[in-house]
């Protein structure tokens, strides 16, 4: 039975505790108790059609975002959430004026509410109106890594791979531990066929911050290949249960399709060295002589560096191109990849 004795407010607070945590059935029961009482709140109408959308009834949450815009015409989350449902319906247009009043109404310092806006439109494929929001919101908080990781995204899906990356490790300079941009700039590596690089960002995230099997699978496969890891190797165990986790059991033919992966890569790695390269490691298999790894690296200004990694950055200190200095405690390699990770320079090798 109804309680008369909580407010609106109260009504909306116990839903919206609901909808977060996915129960939207049990948190549409309290918005409608509570406009039994309250039928004019704007609050509790606008959560009623967030409610309807969160369970795809996209017919229901345009009908309460519209009760609730005839209470408040000007009402940014109402006029937000019915732009969100008018996508759903193809209605691109109408969906854009909704959301663009909420620029007229002076919302530009809503950061959330550009937020929401522009991944509803990236959601659509609206890549370069979605863009625009994450633009307005970084430029309300311009040291804010999520609104700076979302242009990223936007750029990458708009095919500006370069400015992708460049933003990314912007957002990643800002916050070390946004692993959602982590794992997109970790991919975006992937795909270019830079595997270090992509390992590199890959696994610095945990099982537990992938909702998306793709990753998983690609750092599973870089371990194996880069790491020469087996199949039964305890480190890969973590990923492999969060696999199943998203996706269930493994069956056969998806661990036989990751060993074609797997093997793919190999013979495409393989391929890229060269036959003379490949001619000079099976001499010096034959003389059982194990020669340091050479690597290349590019500086931002454009120098080229090559050899060990103490060897590079012994070089880069010869030609004044080392930014700073690395610490006592910290080896060429570390300390390179990390200047990798900042932005500073590009492995190449």
């Amino acid at each position: 039975m109804p309680t008369p004795f909580l407010s609106s407010e109260e009504y909306d607070e116990r839903a919206h505790q609901l909808y977060n945590e996915g129960q939207y059935d049990e948190a549409l029961d309290v918005l409608r108790e509570g406009l039994g009482l309250y039928p004019n709140s704007v609050e509790l109408h606008i959560g009623v059609g967030y409610a309807h959308h969160a369970r795809e009834e996209y017919a229901w949450a345009r009908r309460s975002f519209e009760e609730a815009l005839v209470l408040d015409p000007d009402h940014e989350d109402a006029l937000a959430g019915l732009g969100e449902t008018l996508l759903k319906f193809g209605q691109e247009e109408q969906a854009l004026r909704s959301f663009r009043h909420t620029l007229e109404l002076g919302y530009q310092d809503d950061v959330e509410l550009m937020l929401q806006i522009g991944r509803a439109l990236f959601r659509e494929g609206l890549i370069e109106e979605s863009k625009q929001f994450f633009e307005i919101a970084a430029q309300q908080t311009p040291d804010a890594a999520e609104a700076i990781s979302c242009i990223g995204y936007a750029e990458h899906r708009l095919g500006n791979d370069e400015s992708a990356i460049s933003t990314l490790r912007r957002a990643l300079q800002m916050d070390p531990d946004h692993t959602e941009a982590r794992i997109y700039l970790g991919n975006i590596f992937y795909d270019r066929g830079d595997y270090e690089a992509a390992l590199y960002h890959l696994d610095r995230s945990t099982p537990e911050d992938h909702w998306d099997e793709l990753g998983i699978w690609r750092l599973i496969e870089l371990k194996k290949m880069i790491y020469r890891l087996r199949d039964n190797d305890p480190e890969l165990r973590p990923w492999e249960d969060r696999l199943r986790d998203l996706s269930g059991e493994l069956d056969d033919i998806d661990e036989m399709l990751a060993e074609i992966e797997a093997k793919a890569m190999d013979a495409a790695q393989s391929e890229a060295k060269g036959q003379l390269e490949l001619f000079g490691a099976l001499l010096s298999s034959f003389a059982d002589v194990k020669t340091p790894e050479s690597h290349r690296i590019k500086t931002d200004d454009g120098n080229t560096f090559e050899g060990t990694w103490e060897e590079i950055v012994d070089k880069m200190r010869n030609a004044n191109c080392l930014k700073e200095s690395p610490k006592p405690e910290q080896d060429a390699e570390s300390f390179i990849r990390r200047s990798a990770d900042a932005g500073l320079l590009r492995i190449l090798r």
